[in-house]
């Protein structure tokens, strides 16, 4: 008789959203054989550190209630016993799997499960609700719960939500097709298997490719991360053949926003300088592009060490690795906007530049063209060039789950961060959101990435600050 594939239907309740940093208080496993629940687990966890008051109003759990409950390396070997063999199944399971990962790891032990994600899943035999969190699934299928936001009682709705799906998928088959990608496990590299792509998530985020010492080879980012992975192992490029050849483990992190993404891509790029990334591997900006008015009121740029601004009203627009780099863009301007490039810091100011002599420059370095008709055309340059902020502001985001916010720093001019908050939290002053901010150095590249962002997302929320 085959062995019947056995489910750990999982809730936990916590002190916050962010699995590095917060802790686990309960957690509710029901254990579901595919046809119905078991078994039943629940405890209450010390967290080792107090419970915010927002957390205790949402949940109930108060200091007082896990004085004397038991801290997470007491029950790790339960959990690693109800969970053996099982796949790993909650409502929105990067969350809670996240955090019972992260208790592990600070243990000394990988934990590694085989997820399917409630919430996915509800909403391909669902579809057209309204919303697909778990209050919402309770209220419209009029599930009993006796205490929401109570590890067990969450769990065992879950696994109300989780039978009616499965139940409409009796053919083991299907079930299989849930879980694991299309992709044949002869064509992955040697030690990825399939049962090492159903645990990466199909949503925002980074992933790595490790080697076999350890080390990160490749770093990218995607809207859907397990969707990107797979094509990296689809295509017949070059980079394809050595990722194939190379990578031995890979490891995603989910974002919740296209943004973030961006953004911890380019940040962890430069930290690990993986060698077989190319862009964005530069650390240090020492030059950059400046625009200031010349006694003739002409708008003029200049590429010069950082620090160094010519002109009295020098204004810093960008940053770059090399001279080279930013006279490309300087000369890429001249082109485009069909300025002089003498004002552009790219031949000697004090005569007629060689443009002129050509017949593609109007004439400002020789005051043939007016200032304010030059300065029109170097104002759009400046605009395009300008990768600097004018004001401080924090951009709001999607969180990693339906119980957070993402949200992006920008402060003296530059990005300096992102972070996130429980979506329950109503205080979203500078001071509560700075002190959930993880601060990053600036760079250049972070700063395009936000610009870019913002430009093509217009009505994105933005909170000034």
């Amino acid at each position: 008789m085959a062995h019947k594939q056995m489910y750990a239907i999982i809730d936990i309740e916590t002190t916050g959203g962010l699995a590095k940093r917060d802790k686990i208080t309960e957690i509710g496993i029901v254990l579901h054989n595919g046809n119905q629940a078991i078994r039943t687990y629940q405890t209450l966890i010390h967290p080792e550190r107090s419970i915010p008051p927002e957390i205790t109003r949402i949940t109930g759990i108060t200091d007082e209630m896990v004085a004397d409950a038991p801290r997470f390396y007491e029950v790790a070997k339960d959990i690693v016993e109800w969970t053996e063999g099982a796949i790993f199944v909650a409502h929105n399971v990067r969350f809670d799997y996240s955090f019972i990962k992260e208790e592990f790891k600070r243990l000394g032990y990988t934990f590694s499960r085989r997820q399917m994600c409630t919430v996915r899943l509800a909403r391909q035999h669902f579809p057209g609700l309204p919303s697909y969190s778990l209050g919402q699934l309770i209220r419209y299928f009029d599930i009993q719960v006796q205490a929401r936001h109570r590890a067990l009682d969450d769990a065992l709705a879950t696994a109300e939500i989780f039978d009616m799906i499965i139940k409409g998928n009796d053919n083991e088959i299907q079930r299989q097709q849930i879980i694991r990608s299309g992709v044949k496990e002869s064509a992955l590299p040697k030690g990825i298997t399939l049962d090492t792509l159903s645990t990466i998530p199909e949503s925002y985020g980074v992933y790595y490719f490790y080697n076999t010492y350890g080390q990160i080879i490749y770093i990218g980012k995607s809207i859907n991360i397990r969707k990107r992975v797979l094509q990296h192992f689809k295509l017949t490029s070059r980079k394809a053949e050595r990722l194939a050849q190379m990578v031995h483990s890979i490891e995603a992190v989910e974002t919740g926003s296209e943004l973030i993404a961006l953004l911890l891509e380019s940040k962890e790029i430069k930290k690990w300088s993986p060698e077989i990334n190319r862009a964005q591997k530069s650390k240090e900006y020492p030059f950059a592009i400046y625009s200031y008015y010349d006694m003739h009121g002409y708008i003029n740029f200049s590429c010069n060490k950082l620090g160094y601004r010519k002109g009295l009203n020098g204004i810093l627009l960008n940053r770059f690795s090399s001279k080279e780099n930013g006279q490309r863009q300087l000369i890429s301007m001249v082109k485009k906007w069909e300025l002089c490039p003498a004002k552009c810091g790219l031949t000697e100011s004090n005569r007629p530049c060689m443009m002129h002599a050509m017949g593609n420059c109007h004439g400002a370095c020789t005051g043939k063209e007016d200032p304010d008709v030059y300065n029109e055309r170097a104002l759009m340059a400046k605009t395009n060039m300008n990768k600097m902020f004018d004001d401080d502001f924090f951009i709001r985001l999607p969180g990693r789950n339906i119980s957070e916010m993402g949200f992006v720093l920008v402060k003296e001019g530059e990005y300096r961060g992102f972070g996130y908050i429980d979506v329950d939290v109503c205080d979203l002053s500078k001071e509560h959101l700075l002190d959930h901010i993880s601060n990053f150095d600036p760079t250049p590249d972070a700063n395009s990435i936000v610009y870019n962002w913002i430009a093509k997302n217009p009505g994105c929320h933005i909170i000034y600050c």
